[in-house]
Parts: C-alpha cells; structure tokens; sequence
C-alpha cells in the first residue's frame, strides 16, 4: 500500500508520539504510586500513633478491655485489614482477626523483619518509619501495607498499675496494622486510564491537525512540485507553479519556475539553432571553401611567380635585340617600303611582347611594401582623378561616401594606387554603354580594420569565371588585357595583411571589397609626426 507524504509523516509524528506519552505515563504512574506509598506509610505510621496515644492512659491503667475496644473500633473503618498488638515474645495478645488471639508470629515473616535483621540476631530497638513499613500480598491476591510501631519502657510505667516489667526493658512489644492498597492501586488504574485517553486524544488531534498542516503547506506544494516536474517530462514548457508561501518550499517552487523558464529558452534557442543550423552549414562550408580557394591560389601564385620570373629573364635579353635591331632595320633607306612594313609590324609586335614582360616581372616581383602612414581615402581620391579624366568614364556616374572617421593607416601608396587603378579600369571596361561606379569607405569590426567597396554596374562576371578571377593570365577581356592586373592586386593587398574578395553576378554588376587591417602603431605615429 502506498502511503502519500501526509500520512507518512502523520504515521511517524504519532508513532512518536505515542512513545513518548507511552513513556510518560510510565514515569508518571511509577512516580504517582511513589508518592500515594510514601503518603500511605506517612499516614499508616501517624495512625498509629493516634492510636497509641489514645490508649495511653488506660493502659497505665491497665484498662485493657478498654484498650482492645478502642482498637477494635478503629480496625472496623474501611480499608483496616487487621490490627494486632504483639508481645516482646512475639505472641498476639490481641488482633482484629480473633482467630490470632494467642499465637505467635513468625519472626522471620515480612511483620518482623525490619528489626529481626537475617544478619543480627538482636533485634532493633527503634527503626524508621520507611524501615517499619512492609508491603506484599496476601493469598487471596490483595496487595496490602503493614506497618508495626513499637511501645516502649517509658519511665511513666514504672508507677502505673499495670507496670510489672523490669525497669531494663526498652521494648514492651509492636503494635502492628495492616490497611489494604486498593484504593491506592484504583487511583493509578484511574491515572493511568486518564493518561490512555489522553493519549489517544491528543493523538487524534494532532494527526488531525498534522494532516491539515502538512496538507496545506507541504503535500499540496509537493503534489503542484511532481506535476510541474510531469509536465516538464511531457515537453510541456509553457506551465508555471503558482507560488504563495514565502518559506523554502515557496523558494523552491520560484526556483522551479526560474528553472522552466531558462529550459524555455533553451528549448527555443536549440530550436532556431537547428533551423539555421543547415544554412550556417552552408555559409560555413563556402568560407572554408573560400579559405582554400585562397591558399590555394597563393601557392599557384607563388609557384607560378617563380616560373614566370624564370622565363620573363630568359626571353627579355633576345627579345630587346630584336626589337633593337628590327627598329634600325626599319630606319634605314636603303630598306625597300615593302621590308620596312613588315620590320614595322615586327617592332610593334616586339614591342607588344616587351610590355607582356614587364607585366610578368612586376607579377612574379615580390617587392616588400615601403609602409607609410596615410589617408586610405586620399589615395582613392587620386586614383580616382586620374581615371575619370579617360575618355573610358565619359558617361559613368561615380558616387563616392568615403567615412571621414577613418584614420591614416599604414600602407604603400604606390602599390595600393595601382590597385586601385586596376579596380577603376576594370570596372569603366565593363560599363562601355555607362552606368555607376559606387565607391565607399568605413571602419569595421570594432575599429580593427577598413573595408573598402568597388561597385559596378556593368556586365558582371559569371559564376564559372568569379573563381578564376585572381588566378594569373585570366581575363574575360579577349585580346584588350592579360590577365595580370588582378593578380597582382590580389598579391599587394595579402601584402598587407588584409584580403579582397570579388562578388558578381552576370548582367548586374560586381562588387570588389578590400579589408585592411589598422595598425596598432597608427596612433603613436600620428601623435610623433
């Protein structure tokens, strides 16, 4: 059978209970039957001396008819067993029992042995009255108290009528009475009755009043507590305990609620997370597929700069004694008109091929950037003007919102303008019937760095072709470009620790942003210069 916490808690505060009344009224009856005794032998001992004093006088007057009548009398009220006067001899002049008249007791019995001590074979004289009481039981099973008191030699008897002992003798005999100890024993039951219904009283009321309590402050909270907690097993997220105790248990169940409502929210975070989780996946698979198109496209640059270096050296010495002696040839007079084209064309094509050189040295060139501090936005601005002033930009709208809250940072400006004249060229080229090239400058993450925005709205750049972009020899220009200028922007703006990254799409335009890191030094130095 299962117990709920109010009757668990009801059944042990009782069994306690019930112990400890079980336990008091032990203490308690032991403690009243002490003093009822004490009280008894108190009373038995006074009235026998009551009684000795009443027959004093006659029995100086040796009045013993009057004397075994007065004790006779007071062996008649309730509750006196028996009554007995008893020689030093020990035999029973006189006893309320007619049947002992004569007899002699047994000094070893319980009526003699406080003064008949097993260890001394003379008896006592005088004892306390504690020491003269004896309590035991009869045959017929009734408990009872005697008490003996003893008459004494007293100088008054030695003139008296009725005195014929010597002078010597201390102890004439006891007096010895016997009262019942059913009222005594009635009381205790009484008591302990009383104590038994009280128990089961102040049992029944406290479990009554426990179970209220432990109910209303403890088994009710608890109960709201599980199925709160059942709830939350459910997935049910959207309960809440209605909490107004202001003790522990109120705590825990504001605990509980606090405890739901960041489960809540988690609930709901995981929940957006895993929404999103597939296009993070996929925003992050491309940055590490961008990352790798990077290094990649590094080694091939370095790789390929090295190469090219090597061939650019081979082919420039023969080919500047071409173009040398094909343009003397071409100038001399003695050269026929129809030899002198073809040494023209010859030149040209050298000429052509010269410029193809360069471009492949100043690729393959790992020039070190002579850093200064400078205005990012100024060198825009220049560069600017010295591309607009083409007849290329005669019916482009250049729109420029760079950030005058961007400090001078350091960079090579000859380099950093040549990327720059790369990005205008290529963006007026792909804008041959007009449109507009916007140009834009701010800070970004936290002041850390400068992104920089080239937009066109020429014909963009398919997706086949946005990934080969920076790779050397590439260009969507036919025979107008060769392929080098990107590349060698790609190359100045890593020497600078910063990146660009190119974005399209065909019929639209694109977009080239450049990051560039500011330089911790950049304050320093402006405050030194």
């Amino acid at each position: 059978m299962k117990l709920n916490l109010t009757a668990k808690f009801t059944l042990i505060a009782s069994t306690v209970l019930v112990s400890g009344m079980v336990l008091f009224a032990y203490f308690s009856a032991n403690s009243l039957e002490k003093i009822l005794l004490n009280e008894a032998i108190k009373d038995l001992d006074s009235f026998s001396e009551t009684i000795l004093s009443t027959t004093y006088h006659q029995m100086l007057l040796d009045d013993r008819g009057r004397v075994y009548q007065a004790i006779a009398e007071v062996g008649s009220q309730e509750g006196v067993k028996r009554i007995r006067l008893i020689n030093k001899d020990g035999e029973i002049r006189f006893s309320t029992q007619e049947n002992e008249i004569g007899t002699a007791i047994d000094k070893s019995g319980p009526s003699c042995n406080m003064c008949h001590s097993a260890n001394s074979r003379v008896p006592l004289v005088s004892a306390s009255s504690m020491s003269r009481s004896r309590r035991y039981s009869e045959r017929s099973g009734e408990e009872v108290l005697g008490m003996t008191r003893g008459i004494y030699n007293q100088a008054t008897c030695s003139t008296a009528d009725c005195h014929f002992h010597e002078a010597e003798t201390k102890l004439l005999g006891v007096l010895d009475m016997t009262v019942s100890l059913s009222e005594m024993r009635e009381l205790i039951r009484n008591f302990k009755v009383q104590i038994l219904f009280s128990t089961f009283g102040l049992i029944f009321t406290m479990a009554i009043s426990l179970a209220l309590v432990t109910g209303r402050f403890v088994h009710r909270p608890v109960r709201d507590l599980l199925e709160h907690t059942r709830r939350l097993s459910r997935g049910d997220l959207r309960g809440r305990i209605e909490s107004h105790a202001k003790d522990e248990i109120g705590e825990l169940e504001q605990a509980f609620n606090e405890m739901t409502a960041s489960v809540q929210v988690a609930q709901e975070d995981l929940r957006d997370l895993a929404s999103s989780l597939e296009t993070k996946v996929e925003q992050r698979t491309k940055q590490i597929q961008e990352m790798q198109s990077h290094l990649v496209r590094s080694e091939k640059l370095a790789s390929l700069g090295e190469l090219v270096a090597g061939i650019a050296h081979e082919i420039n010495n023969p080919l500047s004694g071409i173009l040398m002696f094909s343009s003397l040839a071409a100038n001399a007079p003695e050269v026929p008109t129809q030899i002198k084209e073809n040494l023209e064309v010859v030149v040209s094509e050298a000429k052509r091929c010269a410029k193809i050189i360069h471009g492949l040295l100043e690729f393959s060139r790992e020039s070190i950037p002579e850093k200064r501090l400078e205005s990012i936005n100024r060198t825009i601005t220049k560069t600017l003007k010295l591309v607009t002033h083409q007849p290329l930009y005669q019916d482009i709208d250049v729109r420029c919102q760079l950030s005058d809250d961007i400090p001078d940072i350091l960079f090579d400006t000859d380099q950093l303008q040549q990327v720059f004249f790369n990005l205008f060229v290529n963006a007026g080229q792909a804008m041959e019937n007009g449109g507009t090239l916007r140009l834009s400058s701010e800070l970004y993450e936290a002041n850390q760095s400068v992104i920089i925005k080239v937009i066109d709205t020429g014909n963009g750049i398919s997706e086949e072709n946005l990934g080969r972009i920076f790779d050397p020899f590439f260009s969507t220009k036919d025979e107008k470009g060769f392929g080098l200028g990107l590349s060698v922007s790609y190359g100045i703006i890593e020497n600078h620790g910063g990146q660009i990254i190119a974005q399209s799409q065909l019929g639209e335009g694109t977009q080239f942003t450049i990051y560039l890191p500011i330089s911790k030094e950049a304050p320093r130095l402006a405050i030194d210069d």
